[in-house]
């Protein structure tokens, strides 16, 4: 209680239980509004093993909550979220089932682990109250996949939002682009990578709201207050009912397909030679490559530039003994 009244004192938010990479607490004042903030600012906020079941154990806490109607996320620091950390699941050489060093590669198992955490981000869509993705700074990659899991975006009007491993190594699992944009914005975006700001992605109906960054929060807590003033049945049912809507034209179908495509975009010859490059020359530098436009090795392209690149990973290796 101490600990939680120096934090109020100090305007610090409290972490009401023990996560590793979240600040979970209701907001002061008004114990409507539940707060999730990603907290890991030193990585900008980047995806890690611990994060998706996290966010799914958050929801769990929110729902079972009577006093919680509505929920929004942030993110501490300069970013919302800069997606998967590819300090880990790139440029690292563990063997995970989403990064598989053993060939022939498990496809099922790759779809087994990544398909656990699209569901623990869907837990923010799957939850009958409603959800507030608050974005500044990024929300790209994995980090887009989290924002477009709720139910509403608000934006600083200078915040990105994106998917650039489309161009290689990735394909959105939570296949949300297509029923926030509809196919054509869609398409647009996962064939080259791009981000959009939050001006824009208010124009193509993306944010539900866009201000300036120092705005942001003001904002987002009036919309938020807004809501909480609505019995929660009555939440619920508005969201369940939207929510059908978009089980019915296949939603899960196409997250099966996107999450099984996803898997094979890591182990291709196109996605291997991204890792591998990632491996021996920094994961900023393979970003650098793939957000250029600089054309992506592929084929035998791509294997023969494994091969190489492998070799200089077998001579550092040599060089460490």
């Amino acid at each position: 209680a101490d600990d939680a009244a120096i934090a109020k004192a100090l305007h610090k938010p409290t972490n009401m239980h023990n996560y590793t990479t979240l600040l979970v607490r209701q907001q002061p004042g008004q114990p409507r509004i539940a707060r999730f903030t990603l907290n890991r600012p030193e990585r900008l906020n980047a995806i890690s093993e611990d994060m998706p079941a996290e966010i799914r154990a958050a929801v769990q806490w929110a729902e079972s909550n009577a006093e919680v109607h509505v929920i929004v996320l942030d993110g501490a620091g300069r970013s919302f979220c800069a997606g998967y950390d590819l300090q880990d699941f790139g440029s690292g050489r563990v063997d995970h089932p989403c990064q598989q060093e053993r060939q022939p590669w498990d496809p099922m198992a790759d779809y087994s682990e990544m398909k656990r955490y699209t569901d623990d981000f869907m837990s923010l869509w799957r939850c009958r109250k409603p959800t507030i993705a608050m974005v500044h700074g990024h929300a790209v990659a994995g980090g887009s996949d989290i924002a477009l899991c709720c139910d509403l975006l608000v934006m600083a009007a200078d915040a990105k939002i994106g998917y650039m491993p489309t161009r290689v190594w990735g394909c959105p699992t939570t296949a949300m682009w297509t029923q926030r944009l509809g196919p054509a914005r869609a398409k647009q975006l996962m064939f080259t990578g791009d981000v959009i700001n939050g001006a824009q992605a208010a124009d193509w109906g993306l944010a539900n709201l866009v201000v300036p960054a120092t705005e942001l929060e003001a904002a987002t807590l009036k919309l938020a207050e807004r809501i909480a003033g609505v019995p929660s049945s009555h939440l619920a049912m508005h969201k369940l009912v939207v929510n059908q809507a978009m089980l019915t034209m296949g939603l899960e179908q196409t997250q099966m397909f996107a999450t099984i495509f996803d898997g094979i975009t890591r182990h291709n010859p196109e996605g291997l030679w991204f890792r591998r490059y990632a491996q021996v020359e920094g994961h900023k530098a393979a970003v650098r490559w793939r957000d250029s436009g600089r054309p992506i090795p592929e084929g035998d392209d791509a294997r023969t530039r494994i091969a190489e690149l492998e070799a200089q990973l077998r001579e550092r290796d040599r060089g460490a003994a």
